[in-house]
């Protein structure tokens, strides 16, 4: 989830977004306009920036940051500034912003961009690393075996609980990947197998043969 505060923004990170999702491995990107209650943002004075500027006048501009209402803090962040009174101007690096925490979430902020992370992962989601991790171990063997980078093949994977729902619930997946016609995973006490080790300290025997 990403707040954003304007079109040119949202635009922005819409143009890179299949970038985004493909490098780190996110399904979705969901952004939050301005007046959404999800993202709580706090903010207090950077004393270390406002003491050398304004001196005298900290308490005012210190008991001015505290009355910040969700729409100063957007106003800051977006202008970079904002007009304490007609004599008084302060920077967005004269005070620091933080953001809540939310359950199932982990929040992060840099340079006025803020991301909450959802970090729940469910059944299907480890289902679907695995099927990754298992496409990945595939393709290491198929090179290791010689096969052409064009070569379809049959893949016979040792009976494992833990793999065949992963392997079922993400077939199609996985055979576009690996260039497989046919994918067995009930057999057991296979030939010519190998080990390939999985995440979870997960391992398990397959064999591949070019179709």
């Amino acid at each position: 989830m990403i707040p954003v505060l304007d079109s040119n923004t949202k635009n922005d990170i819409l143009s890179v977004s299949q970038i985004i999702k493909s490098e780190l491995n996110i399904k979705n990107i969901e952004f939050l306009e301005k007046d959404s209650a999800i993202l709580q943002k706090h903010i207090k004075p950077n004393f270390k920036t406002l003491g050398p500027k304004f001196g005298k006048n900290m308490k005012l501009i210190s008991k001015k940051i505290s009355e910040f209402s969700k729409e100063d803090i957007l106003e800051i962040e977006k202008n970079n500034c904002y007009q304490i009174n007609d004599a008084i101007m302060i920077n967005l690096s004269d005070v620091e912003i933080t953001s809540a925490d939310i359950p199932g979430f982990t929040v992060a902020k840099n340079d006025g961009i803020t991301v909450a992370l959802d970090i729940t992962l469910t059944d299907v989601l480890k289902e679907e690393g695995l099927a990754r991790e298992f496409v990945n171990k595939i393709q290491s063997l198929r090179k290791n075996s010689g096969f052409e980078v064009t070569d379809k093949i049959k893949i016979k994977v040792e009976k494992n609980d833990f793999i065949a729902l992963a392997i079922k619930n993400n077939f199609t997946y996985i055979c576009d990947e690996t260039l497989a016609v046919q994918l067995d995973y009930k057999e057991l006490n296979i030939k010519n197998s190998q080990k390939i080790e999985l995440i979870d300290n997960l391992s398990i025997n397959v064999s591949l043969e070019k179709n």
